[in-house]
């Protein structure tokens, strides 16, 4: 059980609807364009090796906001004991047609029932940033909570200072939802106020699909 009630952002009908409005062109996006993909972005890819590697002894993997379990799916064939969950039922389905052999559920991260220290890993990979600027520290309290002595989290998402409301997304979908960016500093003090200990950071440019970015991997302190 959780310790504390987190607050149910009040966009998030629209924002899981949305999200299983893009989920179709979202999937094909990642597999011909590359989009989303790390295998096809080294970085990103070194950024989700370090993670495997640190957490592969620890225990259950959790992705949050899996998305069509592209990471989850890398995870898995890398032999982590890994599942994802994401808000978007469409988003799920895609994740089952696509990696049959990985476990996918339907949940949003507000209402997520982890149990303490139940947990050697926890991904929030580019998939926070939705979420109100007063909920995202109940979310990341949730997770230092739920992760062993040592459990690691890795977190992606957007740079900058504003919120974005989006109004179509990949390939020119019609979406309501509000990207929430932070500044790496803003970020990581979050992170370290919820009780884990920042590792490593990542920070990138803009490109071809999105803006800055920012990548954090954190622990949970002995």
């Amino acid at each position: 059980m959780r310790a504390h009630q987190i607050d149910r952002p009040a966009d998030l009908d629209l924002v899981r609807e949305s999200y299983d409005r893009v989920a179709d062109n979202y999937a094909e996006m990642v597999a011909t364009t590359g989009m989303g993909d790390i295998r096809r972005q080294p970085w990103l890819k070194a950024s989700i090796d370090a993670f495997a590697d640190t957490v592969s002894e620890l225990g259950p993997v959790l992705d949050v906001g899996c998305g069509p379990g592209t990471v989850t799916a890398y995870l898995a064939e890398r032999g982590l004991n890994v599942s994802g969950v994401d808000l978007s039922p469409r988003m799920i389905e895609n994740g089952r047609r696509l990696y049959p052999h990985c476990r996918f559920s339907v949940a949003s991260a507000t209402d997520l029932h982890l149990e303490a220290a139940s947990l050697g890993g926890i991904l929030g990979w580019w998939s926070l940033f939705n979420l109100p600027r007063g909920v995202l520290p109940q979310i990341l309290a949730l997770f230092a909570r739920a992760l062993k002595s040592g459990g690691h989290f890795i977190a992606g998402t957007h740079v900058g200072d504003e919120d974005k409301v989006r109004t179509e997304a990949y390939g020119g979908v019609p979406v309501r939802w509000t990207t929430h960016k932070w500044q790496p500093k803003q970020f990581v003090g979050l992170i370290e106020r919820a009780g884990l200990r920042p590792v490593a950071e990542l920070r990138l440019p803009a490109n071809e699909f999105s803006g800055p970015g920012l990548v954090v991997m954190a622990e949970r302190p002995a």
